[in-house]
């Protein structure tokens, strides 16, 4: 099974490809980020957005697509722009039929780490567990996107 795995943003949205052979043994296709530009107007910013999600999607064909959901703003206006890249990432999904699962930090942070609070640090060190022999980017939004594919694996419990 591969799962898409995403970590939402306008700026900045990570992504990670994972293949799950079965409970114990995970392996990363590939994590990185799409970089829009931060003066570029935001319809522009989502149509790349999605039209990159398509383009995994095509190349990849995962099983599913696992999104972190989005849990809490301090600024209003980043979480509106991010709740808009959040629904052309499901549309990407929808539109070519892939299944599209949701989960809160609290959930993937419980089903990497095993304790819901669990800091980035703990979360990475996991990670590189999970990810056994191959190696790990520091960027916390491919990190985060890694985490949650993983979360879904372990969620759907494959055999």
């Amino acid at each position: 099974m591969i799962i898409l795995g995403i970590d939402p943003g306008t700026a900045t949205t990570g992504y990670a490809l994972i293949e799950c052979i079965d409970n114990h043994h995970t392996k990363l296709i590939c994590a990185d980020a799409i970089l829009t530009p931060t003066g570029q107007k935001l319809e522009h910013r989502l149509e790349e957005i999605y039209n990159s999600i398509t383009t995994l999607i095509k190349n990849y064909k995962p099983d599913a697509l696992a999104i972190e959901a989005l849990f809490f703003a301090r600024n209003v206006k980043t979480a509106i722009s991010v709740s808009h890249a959040r629904g052309v990432m499901i549309l990407a999904g929808a539109v070519n039929q892939v299944p599209v699962f949701e989960y809160t930090p609290l959930q993937i942070k419980q089903a990497v780490t095993g304790y819901g609070k669990a800091d980035k640090k703990q979360v990475i060190q996991m990670l590189k567990y999970f990810i056994k022999n191959q190696e790990l980017t520091t960027q916390d939004d491919t990190c985060d996107a890694i985490a949650c594919a993983l979360t879904h694996a372990q969620t759907i419990n494959i055999k």
